[in-house]
């Protein structure tokens, strides 16, 4: 059986062949795959709404009945284009756009002309950019398309699809050029794998961080501020929870000191750390009497100032700087998405400057570091070491060598498996990525640990060795949630906003039965809060069962009713957000409970002053 991207990519041939049957007069863009699936971008007479899906997907299995052959033509650019045209090249343009496939057209032009076919910054037409003499077409029954292939054999060989939505997409991305029609598909092996993939697609809109984060009053966004997330009191108390919980594990546990560092610095920062000439289209400039400056889009560069700031020695490393300062990147509007595509965000971020011989030390810490952070919140995660770009680099292959053998002892001799990524490293130096798998098996890109020999070298850094010489360290990145916005994104989809008590922005309402058990609900509310914990009091004169169900759709993990036996016995009734009723516990007994649930890493943090800490 063919591979999954080759089903797919085949799928949506078969889609396109379906439309072509269905809407004479369409013509066609691109249909690469992507993840899960596949897309497929034309120009159809009217517009497609979802209810026409099921009439396309009912032509399409038509077609795989049939079983046409994937049989593979190639032909000279200029053939091609006579080919899709079907009128001599020199008739006039507005002639063979009314009668021939005018965007293979192009395409087929920009291969012939310019030797490429991109079609926008992140996709390519599948034709063979390597070869601009000849291109690759492919017949499917009735249907030709322009495609370097491979395919399945025959369109029966395709196994289970479904096609998802319809958007409008912008052909090559240019908001100047004309709008097509995109179809989304999903194609897998079997049945069962569809369906479990349709399960999780519906399992995700369920759990979508930012229907689930404005129903629990945690966030807000709103058009004048693009990409940045408004905290609101009980997103703040989740934000905070993990910034302490991070700065414990870090300052209180592990050696670290925390900095603040500005937010605006001088072009002259970002020409010295490189990030100008490769990242500048991302960040966010202005101007200050006549000088060019930046919000910064990262805390690397100012770190190494912080380093540079006084003479160094090599008792002083390693030196781990952590830091939860303000970030800024100028992502583009439209692929801007809730918390995990933001303009504003925060890291908790470090960098560790560290002799040679303590990387492969600090490099097993770290990933000790991920193990604990992650079981914590029942998140699984797999690893990826990618290596030196040969197209893409700076300084010396040999050191590249090293830094890439120090990642690799270190995932090995931790009998970590790992996914090798030949030439997907940053510019600068080699990395682990970890991938984490949330509760309805989707897969995020969130901790990352790089090694930098660069930017010590661009900034000059040293240290005064055993030798009473100047030395290089090395920079050692990381960070463990990555940006608290999408790793709060995920933790939201993750735990579909029942957090565990620790997270939970409120963890109980002391719920009085009548108006005469209101000062005693109070006084439980109070004995509850001096020992940390975050409750609240609901004395509304409600239906106690109405009261309830509000908290468990707020997902409160504890409602305590109190009335006259609980005053009598110094105790509340306990009920659990799942509906499960504990019965009657003594106030004293509810505090030790809930001591046990907060003990995180088998060890309780004192709650800050605010109540909005570990407690």
């Amino acid at each position: 059986m063919a591979d999954l991207e080759t089903m797919r990519h085949s799928t949506a041939h078969v889609m396109a062949a379906a439309v072509m049957r269905l809407y004479p007069g369409t013509k066609l863009g691109v249909g690469p795959t992507i993840e899960n699936g596949f897309y497929y971008d034309m120009d159809v007479p009217g517009r497609f709404t979802p209810e026409d899906l099921p009439s396309i997907e009912e032509e399409m299995r038509r077609i795989v009945e049939e079983r046409h052959e994937f049989d593979r033509e190639e032909m000279t650019i200029s053939d091609a284009i006579e080919r899709f045209r079907e009128v001599s090249i020199a008739d006039a343009i507005d002639r063979f756009r009314e009668q021939g496939q005018d965007y293979k057209v192009e395409l087929l032009s920009d291969l012939r002309d310019r030797g490429t076919t991109r079609v926008t910054s992140r996709e390519d037409v599948d034709v063979d950019p390597g070869n601009v003499e000849t291109a690759s077409l492919y017949h499917t029954g009735e249907f030709v398309d322009l495609c370097r292939g491979p395919h399945v054999t025959n369109s029966g060989e395709i196994g289970a699809f479904k096609l998802l939505s319809v958007a409008g997409a912008y052909w090559r991305g240019d908001s100047s050029r004309p709008q097509l029609q995109r179809i989304y598909g999903t194609a897998w092996a079997t049945q069962e794998e569809l369906d479990r993939h349709l399960w999780q697609l519906e399992e995700a809109e369920k759990r979508d961080h930012r229907r689930i984060g404005r129903d629990l009053g945690l966030l807000m966004f709103h058009p004048w501020a693009p990409g940045a997330a408004f905290w609101l009191p009980k997103g703040t108390v989740i934000y905070q929870t993990l910034s302490n919980f991070m700065r414990h594990m870090l300052v209180d546990e592990g050696g670290y000191v925390e900095v603040r560092s500005p937010l605006v610095f001088n072009k002259a920062l970002w020409e010295t750390s490189g990030h100008w000439e490769k990242f500048r289209e991302n960040m966010f400039t202005l101007e200050s009497e006549g000088q060019e400056m930046a919000l910064k889009p990262m805390n690397c560069p100012g770190h190494m100032l912080v380093y540079g700031s006084e003479l160094r020695s090599y008792r002083d490393l390693p030196l781990r700087i952590h830091d939860q300062s303000v970030l800024h990147r100028n992502e583009v509007s439209g692929t801007l998405s809730g918390l995990t595509r933001v303009r504003q965000l925060c890291q908790d971020d470090a960098h560790l400057f560290v002799r040679p011989d303590q990387i492969e030390e600090e490099i097993d810490a770290l990933l000790r570091l991920v193990g604990r952070v992650y079981g914590l919140f029942g998140l699984g995660y797999e690893m990826e070491l990618s290596t030196r770009n040969p197209q893409s680099y700076l300084g010396e292959v040999e050191t590249w060598e090293r830094a890439e053998a120090n990642l690799r002892n270190a995932l090995e001799s931790n009998n970590i498996p790992y996914r090798l990524q030949p030439g997907e490293a940053a510019f600068y130096g080699p990395k682990i990525d970890v991938h984490v798998t949330d509760a309805i098996g989707r897969k995020w890109q969130c901790a990352t640990i790089q090694l930098d020999y660069q930017l010590p070298e661009r900034f000059d850094l040293t240290y005064v060795g055993e030798d009473s010489q100047r030395h290089r360290p090395v920079v050692i990145h990381r960070a463990i949630f990555g940006s608290f916005e999408r790793f709060i994104a995920i933790l939201i989809e993750h735990f579909a906003g029942a957090f565990p008590f620790w997270l939970a922005p409120v963890q109980a309402v002391v719920l009085p039965i009548a108006d005469r058990h209101a000062p005693y609900a109070e006084q439980v509310v109070q004995r509850l809060r001096a020992k940390g914990f975050r409750v609240e009091l609901d004395a509304r004169r409600e239906n106690l069962n109405h009261k309830i169900r509000e908290a468990q759709v707020q997902k409160v993990p504890y409602m305590l009713v109190v009335g006259d036996r609980e005053i009598e016995a110094d105790a509340a009734a306990v009920r659990q957000r799942t509906g499960e009723n504990l019965g009657a516990i003594g106030v004293d007994d509810i505090i030790q409970r809930f001591e046990e649930e907060a003990n995180i890493g088998g060890e309780r943090n004192s709650p800050s002053a605010s109540g909005s800490g570990l407690g």
